[in-house]
């Protein structure tokens, strides 16, 4: 949702206003080799680099003995870089701990939830509760910070990498209880009834009694598992704000960032947002493999249909794959769009960073497939349009040995650039040097889904009502997501704690668990004129994970003009056939496919749709509409076939208005991206097949290429893997 004001800042500094180009840069690794750095520092001109991320796991090359300082090669090349005139994304080094500290200090290891301490080696194995780790992570960053306070070539503050995991130890478990104390007003009875410890006689007496979940221990308290992940979420960012204390105070006016994993499950990536400056996270989609699609709906799998009207019209609207199309890779382009969204979202819009991704392959996927050539530049382009500042790589030089030494890298252990990759690396370089007046723009969402992390948590420890991993609920939501994605429309990600005003559409698959407020912002939403959408499963748990009691979906149920009594799991590969009523409101007929979760659902208001026709609940509800002040809020009582959920909300964006990225119709298998300013719209055309396509933009209007300035009305012609990115002037 952009800022009415449209106030456009550059991403990281008011001297960068541009797109930067960059990687992983590990120099610690060959300082015995001083001309491999030589021969680096050409070879990034050459890519046309303009940012290093430097130090990441350097804290041995640093400090190798404790209290040895060791700052003269880092000075080197942060000199270098500003003398090349690149940047520097400067590391805190905590995401790998020097032996001396693991080994001399065992406390900083990691308990696991078994209780057995986890020995010195890998990586992401410190106690963020030990104050050991705190205080020699205070040093070293203290260092860092003023020796490099006022260097040129100083942008951004890397913050550690990659934060996960959790710990059992001793000092996590005090730190856990106090921050129960905290939460519950240090009323253990609160605690009690808000985890429901009756059942089985679990009731604390004492607040030392409490332990977090183990494999051996307690794990059946819901409320317990909920709020031990919570506390992980709130230790792991208590101690990036202790990483990041010398650098506020040192470096007040440079920005900071940690990289995400993707959706990673242990933590809750919103809760970051008031720490950090930029977002950041690590794309490694397997391109020109089948999209995995866990949960998927009855008899579905990736149906291969095209990608949908381009202006969301009823009907279908679809333009069929050609025989030889393969739209994997569309597909699988949805999955990371929802990444894209999900991470532009947790600052509100702001441009993120893509901090790593790979110009060829991974070491540690199950099937290291290569990226085809051009996938490489479309991969980038598709995060620019989502609104990515940065494309960045790990790695920039293959590591000799050790565990990544068979990972992607701009530079393989050939050493020269005369390789496919280099070259592609390089051509995607200038690219971003072409396009980079898109720097600072915004993707103007319509639409908000969302995807609750602590929702999330609850669904996947509850019991029922299925225990088969299909009830799926990340799957669920990407789900949904996709079919706004298909018809190209910008969508924002977003959580149960955030605004939803200023968007049109707002869908919330599966609300299981509804945090407090929220109900309260969709009933808001609605009569002001929105439209949202319900599914199954929804509105059946506090934020303690009680159920509501009165009947579900809970504090949702007045909104949605319904009541549910109860769902129904049906095995895999057992469905149920639904038609819609004659002159319904979306305009729809026939009938449609659901399965694996099936709602029982009684009117209270709403209007219905669509209904079951085979099975206990013949005629009962399975789509319902309830107008609710100047807006309306949908139910949908089971889980759809895609095909079936496309038709749906094509149907649903032409009732919303809702304003496709490029009117008219679009071939199989290609997406366009949108990003805005005070000046421009940008256009990103991005072909997904295997083939060449055609693309016809829509007549009378002035369209440009932006890295050419070439005028590009009529069509567009797409190459295998290819991207356009097209501009025109606002009004």
């Amino acid at each position: 949702m952009l800022d009415p004001a449209m106030n456009y800042n550059p991403i990281f500094h008011p001297r960068v206003n541009t797109l930067l180009h960059g990687a992983d840069y590990n120099p610690d690794q060959w300082l015995h080799v001083p001309e491999v750095i030589d021969e680096d520092f050409r070879l990034m001109k050459l890519a046309k680099c303009s940012i290093m991320n430097i130090g990441i796991f350097a804290w041995a090359a640093l400090e190798p003995v404790e209290g040895e300082f060791h700052f003269e090669w880092l000075d080197g090349i942060m000199d270098r870089l500003a003398e090349s005139g690149m940047y520097a994304c400067l590391a805190t080094p905590t995401g790998a701990r020097p032996r001396w500290l693991a080994t001399r200090y065992p406390e900083t290891n990691r308990v696991r939830a078994d209780r057995t301490l986890e020995l010195p080696g890998t990586r992401h194995n410190h106690n963020y509760s030990s104050p050991v780790m705190r205080e020699k992570t205070q040093i070293i960053n203290t260092k860092l910070a003023e020796r490099y306070a006022g260097h040129p070539a100083l942008l951004i503050w890397h913050i550690s990498n990659e934060y996960g995991g959790e710990d059992h130890s001793d000092f996590s478990q005090v730190a856990f209880r106090e921050w129960l104390r905290e939460r519950y007003q240090g009323d253990l009875e609160a605690l009690n009834r808000a985890w429901w410890t009756s059942f089985w006689s679990r009731t604390y007496q004492d607040w030392d009694q409490i332990l977090s979940p183990a494999p051996h221990g307690e794990r059946a308290v819901h409320g317990l598992v909920l709020d031990w992940k919570r506390f992980v979420t709130h230790q792991t960012v208590d101690f990036m704000r202790h990483e990041m204390k010398p650098l506020r105070r040192v470096t007040p006016d440079i920005p900071v960032t940690t990289n995400f994993m993707e959706n990673y499950p242990g933590l809750d990536y919103f809760r970051f947002a008031d720490v950090m400056d930029v977002a950041s996270w690590d794309s490694y989609p397997r391109w020109h493999t089948p999209a995995e699609r866990p949960g998927q709906a009855p008899g579905d799998g990736i149906t291969g249909q095209g990608p949908g009207s381009g202006n969301g019209a009823a009907g279908d609207g679809t333009d069929e794959a050609s025989p030889s199309a393969d739209l994997r890779d569309y597909e699988r382009a949805a999955d990371v769009a929802f990444v894209h969204d999900l991470v532009r979202s947790v600052k509100a819009g702001k441009p993120f960073m893509l901090m790593e991704s790979t110009p060829s392959m991974t070491n540690w996927q199950q099937v290291g497939k290569r990226k085809e050539p051009g996938m490489h530049t479309l991969s980038s382009i598709q995060a620019v349009a989502h609104g990515a500042d940065t494309i960045e790589y790990f790695q920039w030089r293959k590591s000799r040995g050790a565990w990544e030494k068979f990972h992607g890298a701009v530079v393989d252990h050939v050493g020269h650039e005369h390789t496919r990759v280099f070259g592609e690396v390089a051509d995607l370089g200038s690219l971003l040097e072409s396009i980079s007046e898109v720097a600072g723009s915004r993707v103007p969402a319509q639409t908000a889904v969302v995807f609750d992390w602590e929702n999330r948590w609850a669904i996947e420890t509850a019991q029922g009502p299925r225990n088969d991993g299909r009830t799926a609920y990340l799957e669920t939501v990407i789900t949904h997501y996709r079919q706004l994605w298909k018809l190209n429309i910008p969508t924002d990600v977003i959580d149960q704690t955030m605004p939803l005003d200023g968007y049109k559409l707002v869908l919330a698959p599966m609300a299981y668990m509804l945090r407090p407020g929220f109900a309260e912002r969709v009933e808001a939403f609605v009569k002001a004129g929105g439209t949202f959408v319900a599914t199954y499963w929804s509105g059946i748990v506090n934020e303690t994970d009680l159920c509501f009691l009165g009947g579900f979906p809970g504090p949702l149920r007045g909104v949605l003009g319904i009541w549910s009594e109860e769902i129904d799991a049906l095995p895999v590969g057992e469905t149920r056939s639904c038609s819609f009523e004659p002159d319904n409101t979306l305009g729809l007929d026939g009938g449609f496919t659901v399965g694996e979760l099936c709602d029982r659902v009684h009117t209270e208001g709403a209007e219905v749709v669509a209904r079951y026709r085979d099975g206990m609940y013949r005629d009962l509800p399975a789509l319902t509409r309830h107008e609710s002040g100047a807006g309306e809020a949908w139910y949908l009582a089971a889980r759809h076939a895609e095909h079936d959920l496309a038709a749906f909300y094509r149907a649903l964006a032409s009732r919303t208005g809702l304003t496709p990225n490029l009117d008219g119709q679009l071939p199989a298998g290609v997406a366009v991206g949108l990003r805005e300013n005070a000046s421009y719209l940008y256009y990103f055309v991005q072909n997904y097949t295997p083939d060449d396509v055609t693309v016809t933009l829509p007549g009378g209007r002035n369209f440009t290429l932006v890295d050419t300035g070439e005028s590009c009305a009529g069509t567009l012609h797409l190459p295998v893997y290819g991207v356009a990115i097209v501009r025109e002037a606002r009004g």
